[in-house]
């Protein structure tokens, strides 16, 4: 996916957030910083790791399924992956077969807002949210990406037992 689709993604969903203020104080911005044994960050989509390699405020790992950025602190969130700007969303197909989204699954440990479900979400958030995957989905690469992606999310959706 070349640099281009990724930027367009960012503006489709521009500076809207899940909520009217700002959820991390809901929850000390847990989305925002690894967990006690330093594990967690978010998938880089394609294209994205180029932009975030110098970032500052994280690192980039190699993980099995994407890149992944973990976050030192606080971001500069103009610059912040599409997957931190859709969160707790996760791309979906739709019954349709056109790409959407909904709760992510991997949400639920560390995000409040996922008790409320998606219609507890700003609905311009959810709005944007939705255009910027289907942005992402309108490039090849992208769409492949996406359905890996929900390949991986939809683990977390199986019962345990």
């Amino acid at each position: 996916m070349d640099r281009a689709t990724i930027l367009r993604a960012y503006a489709a969903i521009g500076e809207r957030t899940p909520m009217l203020n700002d959820c991390g104080l809901l929850c000390g911005a847990a989305c925002c910083r690894p967990d006690e044994d330093g594990q967690g960050g978010v998938y880089l989509f394609p294209g994205e790791e180029a932009l975030l390699r110098d970032c500052g405020w994280g690192k980039i790992q190699e993980a099995p399924f994407a890149p992944m950025l973990v976050c030192d602190g606080p971001c500069d969130r103009g610059n912040r992956p599409l997957g931190c700007r859709i969160f707790p969303l996760t791309p979906v197909r739709g019954k349709s077969g056109q790409w959407t989204v909904r709760m992510d699954a991997r949400a639920r440990a560390m995000c409040p807002l996922t008790a409320s479900g998606i219609g507890g979400l700003d609905p311009a958030f959810v709005r944007a949210a939705r255009d910027a995957i289907r942005v992402v989905a309108g490039d090849e690469a992208g769409e492949r990406f996406l359905e890996k992606w929900v390949e991986l999310e939809e683990e977390y959706r199986k019962p345990l037992w």
